[in-house]
């Protein structure tokens, strides 16, 4: 960054060059020292093979040296200095090969685009800053073009110097600022500046229109495209807002309970609970949505007393089904005598464990506890089987895990072991609270709920009518079959029967040619016999 703005300024601004060489010499050598600690430690840095960390020390400075970054440092750090020698030091431009170090840089920005928790101001800043180098730049050439012209030859160009009504043009810091405030009118395209009056500035000055349209065009995209970043998550959350409102509307839903939508809802963005967890986490990789989610809830699914000696597998099968869930204040998580489908593990908030009247509280649940364990289990012999035994309602806003029956009995099929240990620590729990009846002859059968059976029964009227569906098409698909190779067999049939068609017809006409000939030779064996016969009566006579 050093070299790039002050390798051209201190070539277009002499002042600047002469004034301050030692300062100048001294950056640039340190700059130097730091490129080639830089290249030495990227013959160190190891990369990725395969997945891999490559640390060999040989394949490394091998992979550095095939590189093409490789060649461009090395031309970054031929000694031009030399020519400081033959030129003087007021030619800094001879130090312009240092510009090819460009590429680290735009590394540098990449990775912390990447690794920033920040990334949207990052990129605007980062948006700025090349904006800011542009400007620069085109600052330091109009001021030098200026000068190849002649300092105030016309209005375009850089004022005179040594105009005595205006002494502060010649001052270092008012031509640079000139320099930079006529920039940043051209390249933003506002053209509050004086018209060009030569052919040379005509060009400079359509060039710098053409690099200020499209600097202008980046900025908007660039800007554009990150606001609308920086908002997309809002801006989705609003639009869902704002369809419920819709709908709340068009049904005409009580104010009350509008209000407390609204309520729920604010609650929700105020708090970063916005975000659904599967659709955030459903492009990673199995491994590292299992590691997240082991991290974010593992501690607390250890917490539930059946669970605590569970083998890792089947917590981390657990994990993965857990579920937030987020109730307003006097909601009701569960109602005595509601049949138990779900485990709950508090995570924030309060509950309250009431009566029938809703008012009356018994005791409070706060955050690390649960319940709805044993229900999900259906343990047999339960007095209350799987149903809610207790009212339990939320005091303020709360946020619950959620694991549901099915669930747990999809992860619990691959670990049948577990299973068996589950239902025995229930029984225990539900024998230590006096809750199970260990006469074998009360113990009724485990039966399925009428809406478990009706969920079955469709499941299994879908498998048949997919299955239907594709005795149908075999069906479909042989009947085409065989009509074609019918229509194949009428086809050759046919082409057969013509055949012996066109045999017989030839057959009967040389049986008709035979037929003739013969009838043609008893004729002239008739007329043959006839003369004989004639002879034979003139010779008797």
């Amino acid at each position: 960054m050093y070299n790039w703005t002050m390798i051209i300024a201190r070539a277009c601004f002499e002042e600047l060059q002469r004034d301050y060489i030692l300062y100048w010499v001294l950056l640039d050598y340190t700059s130097d020292l730091i490129y080639l600690a830089d290249m030495f430690f990227r013959t160190r840095t190891g990369y990725l093979e395969q997945g891999l960390l490559v640390k060999d020390e040989k394949l490394l400075r091998d992979e550095y040296m095939k590189s093409f970054q490789f060649r461009l440092d090395v031309i970054s750090m031929l000694p031009t200095d030399i020519f400081y020698l033959i030129l003087g030091l007021d030619y800094p431009e001879i130090r312009i090969n240092k510009l090819l170090r460009i590429g680290r840089m735009m590394e540098f920005f990449t990775r912390t685009e990447t690794k920033t928790n920040y990334p949207n101001i990052f990129r605007i800043a980062n948006l700025i800053m090349y904006i800011l180098i542009i400007i620069h730049w085109n600052a330091c050439l109009y001021f030098s073009f200026s000068k190849s012209i002649g300092f105030g030859a016309d209005d375009w160009v850089y004022p005179a110097l040594d105009n005595p009504e205006e002494p502060e043009f010649g001052q270092p810091m008012r031509k640079y600022a000139f320099s930079l405030y006529w920039s940043t009118l051209t390249l933003t395209t506002i053209g509050e500046t004086p018209p060009p009056a030569l052919d040379s500035e005509f060009f400079f000055h359509v060039m710098d229109f053409l690099v200020g349209v499209l600097i202008f065009a980046t900025i908007v995209g660039n800007i554009a495209t990150m606001i609308s970043n920086m908002n997309a998550a809002q801006a989705q959350f609003q639009a869902r807002i704002d369809n419920i409102k819709q709908y709340m509307q068009v049904r005409r839903v009580s104010k009350e309970l509008e209000l407390r939508v609204i309520k729920w809802f604010d609650y929700l963005w105020n708090n970063g609970k916005a975000q659904n967890e599967r659709e955030v986490l459903r492009y990673l990789p199995d491994k590292l949505r299992a590691e997240i989610a082991i991290q974010v809830h593992m501690d607390t699914l250890q917490k539930v007393r059946i669970f605590a000696d569970c083998e890792a597998g089947l917590l981390i099968q657990l994990v993965l089904k857990l579920r937030p869930q987020v109730f307003s204040p006097g909601d009701y998580i569960c109602k005595k005598g509601d049949i138990g489908r779900e485990m709950y593990i508090i995570k924030d908030g309060k509950l309250a464990v009431v009566a029938d009247d809703g008012v009356t509280q018994f005791v409070v649940l706060g955050s690390g506890s649960y319940f709805g364990e044993i229900s999900i289990l259906n343990i047999k012999g339960s007095k209350a089987g799987n149903r809610r035994t207790a009212n339990i309602r939320s005091i303020g806003y709360s946020d619950l895990f959620c694991l549901s029956k099915d669930d747990l009995m999809e992860s619990l099929t691959e670990y049948p072991d577990a299973k068996a240990m589950l239902e025995e620590k229930g029984r225990q729990i539900l024998m230590k609270d006096g809750l199970i009846d260990l006469d074998p002859a009360n113990i009724k059968p485990e039966t399925k709920e009428l809406e478990e059976k009706v969920t079955k029964l469709y499941t299994t009227m879908e498998l048949m009518q997919v299955k239907l569906k594709k005795v149908l098409g075999n069906y479909k698909a042989s009947g085409q079959a065989l009509k074609q190779r019918i229509a194949d067999l009428e086809r050759l049939t046919g082409e057969e029967v013509e055949e012996e068609m066109d045999e017989g017809e030839v057959v009967k006409e040389d049986a008709k040619v035979d037929e003739e000939g013969v009838k043609e030779k008893d004729k002239k064996a008739e007329g043959d016999g006839e003369e004989g016969g004639g002879g034979e009566i003139g010779k008797s006579d």
